[in-house]
């Protein structure tokens, strides 16, 4: 984001006469003049009116969403002496702390060049607390902040007269904002200020929406229903120059690391001024920086950036990019979003990006001007993501949109709204439930259900009411609903937000059939709980080169013994962060079954497509191909669904119950976004020949009641992520006055309150916000269910006596580990012999 980057030359007519003095004069002195949206955003918000703003990249959004602002406070007349001091005029809210930290650097210049009675204040986590102190006493006229901030500011008993002068709030990466829990708080904060300030005008920016009514309903109060805000929509801007690495060297057929480009990526940061290199996970990141210093003969000054480094080094790192002295930064989505970061002209997006609008959003971080072309290079990490990038980049040029539906207000949030409002003032229930019907996402909520969230918060629940410790909130004589204590108030400010990290699990020996009620043996490492909260015990699985069996959890200790046999049921695979979209699943799903698109593949990707048509079969758009083959002792079932991990993860899950069931003793499966493999000592090949059962069968869409039930109530994942629910509604606390709880007490804490409720109040509103989050999450049901819709009466068996060319990346997953050493050594061998198979005669 920059805010006085030239735009174009002056028209003959002047500049626009919506602009006081000090504007037409900054403008004219450059020979600049504001873009004609920037105007229109202007006009309609002098109006009265709020608005949204989509516009590409470098389009000057930012400053066509402050303009407003500026223009007011430049006109607005001096405070008299002795006159009250004034609150907030302007809120800025961005999902991103470096974001605000940059637009108070931009908005500085212009302000201080026009000498503007204006001042401007960031609040984030990382500002200071005496700073946040006195900035409730002496307010900034324009504020730039977060949703977590603004949940603090209005839990605040003076939060009325803080807000009373308020005029705008501008929102910036809209899109980002509001998919998320994180949004769900941001909506009811912006209902919250709504009341203390009806007139309130809020001003959207966003580069990427596909459905911008979705975002024009949400600026705007829904009590009553239907109101939008007005639209300004921005054509045009240069097209990026998008292309896919074309490596010399054999793309893998499986893995997410890359490390067959580094020497190309290298060259790539060596013949540009700034390379901003996107990757999806923080280990993806890690791996790629040490990588890339191994590479670095001419000691270049290359840096990382991802969310859980310091926030000082965080700093160090966006200042020396502000001031162009670095060659290359390996970032995450930390710095997805509209920063307009020094000299950077290059990005290079290191893995596929699992969306058209965050790849659109990634690029854009390169020559961040409307009128440039931005720079970007696809490094596909495997030869399914080839498929991926290509889908992405056609999408790119077409201007199509992928980003995700809004979903339905999350009723862990809410509780913890409820629980700001009383800490702010004691309130009514019907005028709290009044109010909160005005933001989007709850727009729908029954009254039923606010009362059960306010009794939650009142006494924990029908199990729970007996203890005095979950009483957080008790009614006044005069019916309304203040705090119970005042520890309660300062344990919500210490624990607000939505962000719950999920902890690594050590993973200990047990003896075999002992699970948690033994202490255990030595600790084997860890491994992401996200991965463990899936699996039932007895459920194998590969870590560090051993096959272990789950023997259960206790706090934050996966336990496991040795498993006999050496054949794990439920490898390791941690694939990319994000899930693969829609929009993309269905593009790759359209490119394999053309092979007139085949043409702009990299030669060695559509020679094995080819291949894979030859030996068996390339499903059409609409088909599911199902394979299945012998290999060694094993029979074989690989699925091409398309339809992302999660998704992927859960439908394996309830297919090997099935065949289970069927008599085909399955052991395992493995899942990608791509594909899935479910291996056993039953010939599944023969299964199906016989109808014992039908594929229509096993993929029927009823797994999605009894099946997905039975599964859920054996593993560990209602459990992590009731914990998270949990932690966000305020009834287990992370953090205490004067100490912080460890990861394993928030456990013990959760899992106890878990067993509790499914006893003895199954509809406890935290247990039916955990199916809801866990149906959107973990599981995907949404997208399992879309895809067992879209295949009935369009399932493609090909029996084959080999594995088949499509079927070597999921092959080589199976049994798959990060270890160097010997382990990488098998992994290579096992690679050429699985391709061999499948391309030999």
């Amino acid at each position: 984001m920059s805010v006085n980057r030239p735009t174009r030359k002056i028209d003959s007519d002047g500049p626009s006469s919506l602009l006081p003095d000090p504007f037409v004069r900054w403008f004219s002195e450059r020979g600049w003049s504001p873009r004609a949206h920037q105007l229109d955003l202007l006009g309609r918000a002098q109006a009265g009116s709020s608005v949204l703003l989509i516009a590409p990249t470098g389009a000057g959004k930012t400053l066509a969403g402050f303009l407003p602002a500026l223009t007011d406070l430049a006109t607005r007349p001096k405070r008299r002496p002795g006159e009250a001091r004034r609150g907030i005029h302007t809120l800025y809210i961005s999902p991103l702390k470096a974001l605000a930290v940059d637009i108070e650097r931009n908005l500085a210049t212009p302000v201080g060049e026009m000498a503007l009675p204006i001042t401007i204040e960031t609040r984030t986590g990382d500002t200071p607390a005496h700073k946040r102190q006195r900035q409730k006493h002496v307010p900034p006229d324009i504020l730039l902040t977060t949703p977590e901030q603004l949940a603090l500011l209005i839990a605040s008993p003076d939060a009325e007269r803080f807000f009373a002068d308020m005029r705008y709030v501008v929102l910036d990466e809209l899109h980002s904002l509001v998919t998320s829990k994180r949004g769900h708080l941001l909506s009811l904060g912006l209902a919250r200020l709504r009341r203390f300030v009806p007139g309130l005008q809020a001003i959207g920016l966003s580069a990427t929406v596909s459905e911008p009514d979705e975002l024009r309903r949400w600026l705007v109060g829904q009590n009553p229903l239907g109101a939008m805000a007005e639209l300004i929509t921005v054509a045009g801007g240069a097209k990026p120059e998008i292309s896919i690495l074309d490596s010399e060297e054999r793309v893998p057929w499986a893995g997410h690391s890359a490390r067959y480009a580094i020497p190309e990526m290298y060259d790539a940061i060596r013949k540009h001024r700034t390379t901003l290199l996107f990757v999806n996970t923080r280990s993806q990141a890690e791996l790629l920086f040490q990588e890339l210093w191994r590479a670095n003969d001419d000691n270049l000054p290359i840096a990382l950036h991802h969310g859980s480094l310091e926030a000082g080094q965080r700093r160090r790192v966006e200042k020396a990019m502000e001031t162009n002295s670095l060659r290359a930064i390996v970032a995450t989505s930390t710095l997805d979003l509209g920063i307009d970061w020094g000299d950077v002209d290059l990005v290079v997006h290191v893995g596929a990006p699992k969306g058209a609008s965050r790849l659109a959003q990634r690029i854009g971080r390169a020559n961040h001007r409307m009128d440039e072309p931005s720079k970007a290079i696809l490094i596909p990490a495997n030869r399914f993501e080839v498929l991926e990038c290509q889908a992405a980049l056609d999408a790119n040029y077409l201007g199509a949109q992928d980003t995700p539906p809004l979903v339905t207000g999350a009723l862990d949030v809410l509780a913890q709204h409820v629980m700001g409002s009383a800490c702010g003032a004691p309130f009514s229930a019907d005028e709290l439930y009044e109010e909160i019907l005005g933001a989007a996402p709850y727009a729908a909520l029954p009254r039923e259900t606010f009362d059960r969230v306010v009794d939650f918060v009142a006494t924990g629940g029908y199990a729970l009411r007996g203890y005095e410790r979950y009483a957080r909130i008790r009614p006044t004589k005069d019916g309304r609903w203040r705090v119970s204590n005042p520890q309660f108030a300062q344990q919500y400010r210490l624990n607000v937000g939505t962000i719950v990290e999920s902890p690594m699990l050590n993973i200990r020996y047990v003896r075999s059939g002992r699970g948690a009620a033994s202490r255990g043996g030595p600790v084997l490492g860890k491994i992401e709980e996200y991965f463990i909260e899936t699996l039932a015990p007895g459920d194998t699985f590969l870590f560090a080169g051993k096959v272990l069996r789950f023997e259960g959890i206790r706090e934050n200790e996966c336990f496991v013994s040795n498993a006999p046999g050496g054949d794990p049921k439920v490898p390791v695979y941690a694939g990319g962060k994000f899930p693969l979209t829609t929009y993309l699943a269905d593009q790759v799903r359209a490119m394999l079954a053309d092979p007139g698109r085949w043409r702009k593949l990299p030669e060695q990707v559509a020679d094995w497509l080819r291949i894979q048509k030859e030996k068996s079969i390339l499903p059409s758009r609409g088909d599911l191909l199902v394979e299945t083959f012998p290999r060694g002792d094993r029979f074989y079932l690989v699925a091409y669904p398309f339809e992302g991990r999660l998704a992927h993860q859960t439908l394996g899950m309830l297919l090997t119950r099935r065949l289970d069931r069927a008599g085909g003793r399955p052991l395992g499966f493995v899942a990608t976004d791509y594909s899935i493999a479910v291996w056993g000592l039953d010939d599944m090949g023969a299964m199906f020949r016989r109808g014992r059962p039908t594929l229509a069968k096993l993929f029927d869409e009823d797994m999605l009641g009894d099946d997905l039930e039975a599964w859920l109530a054996d593993s560990y994942l209602l459990k992590r992520t009731f914990r998270s629910c949990a932690v966000i509604s305020g009834l287990i606390e992370q953090r205490h006055p004067g100490r912080e709880k460890t990861g394993r007490q928030v456990t013990v804490s959760a899992d106890l309150i878990y067993d509790v409720l499914r006893t003895h109040e199954p509809d406890h509103i935290l247990l039916q916000a955990t199916r809801a989050d866990a149906a959107s999450g973990l599981l995907d049901v949404r997208r399992v269910a879309g895809m067992l819709s879209r295949v009935g009466g369009r399932i493609v068996h090909k029996d084959l006596e080999h594995i088949s060319p499509l079927a070597v990346p999921i092959m080589l997953e199976i049994g798959r580990e990060s270890v160097r050493g010997q382990a990488h050594e098998t992994l290579l061998m096992e690679a050429a012999d699985l391709v061999e198979e499948a391309f030999g005669a």
